[in-house]
């Protein structure tokens, strides 16, 4: 089922043939996905992510994200990003439409798909999938997403980029782990010369308040060709789950 999984996601990013347009750094309005989904569940998700230093210091992305678990296996959502680069007014970029399906569990390790249709507000629509992994080990938990897009109306290759997740459970309901984001190139160019973040990150539940309420604060440091543009990127989610 696991190699199945991932050469149906290799191939689905491979018949797409069609790249991206320029997009935001990688990790800005991004998460690392779950492969993990359960029935009745319904999530209100707002993320904050801002560039600091050089050329696109003030860079900033706003997600705001709605989900429903359907069943025990697939999740659907709505999200809407909202960017604004320094100097100008924040602007609708996209809303996308998205799905997560959960395939099973190999070797303890939770496989999933995820689909995104995004309706570009000024530009290109694209499509997103992902192969979502995730192994969970007492107070462990390790997640890895392997992702292609493209824009339905251009003529490059597809491209692939990653993320990746480790945090563990410590005091109380307090996790600690790292984060990375990053580009992965083309068909005919892998692992290039990319921008890639990575830093660490903390969670925080938030207990009294009826529903399960998190906050995620973080910060990654550019790497790669990252650092032409920008030290790093902070991170922070508000998450409530019904």
């Amino acid at each position: 089922m696991l190699r199945f999984a991932v050469l149906s996601a290799f191939t689905c990013a491979s018949a797409l043939t069609i790249s991206s347009p320029a997009q935001a750094a990688p990790g800005l309005g991004q998460e690392v996905y779950g492969a993990t989904v359960e029935e009745g569940e319904v999530e209100l998700e707002s993320r904050y992510d801002r560039l600091t230093g050089g050329p696109s210091d003030g860079e900033d992305v706003l997600k705001l994200e709605a989900a429903y678990s359907v069943s025990d296996r697939l999740r659907i959502g709505v999200t809407t990003h909202l960017a604004r680069e320094p100097g100008l007014n924040r602007k609708v970029e996209e809303v996308g439409f998205e799905a997560i399906y959960h395939l099973g569990r190999v070797g303890g390790i939770d496989v999933a798909l995820y689909g995104e249709y995004a309706v570009a507000i000024d530009g290109t629509d694209d499509v997103e999938t992902k192969l979502l992994l995730e192994r969970k080990q007492g107070p462990l938990d390790i997640r890895f997403n392997l992702i292609a897009t493209k824009p339905l109306d251009s003529h490059r290759l597809a491209e692939f980029s990653y993320a990746a997740s480790a945090d563990v459970k410590t005091l109380g309901e307090v996790r600690l782990g790292i984060q990375a984001f990053g580009d992965l190139g083309t068909v005919r160019h892998l692992v290039p010369r990319a921008e890639h973040f990575v830093g660490p990150v903390a969670k925080f539940e938030i207990e009294g308040l009826g529903p399960e309420v998190g906050l995620e604060l973080g910060y990654l440091f550019a790497l790669g060709a990252a650092r032409d543009e920008t030290s790093g990127q902070v991170r922070i989610a508000l998450e409530v789950e019904f």
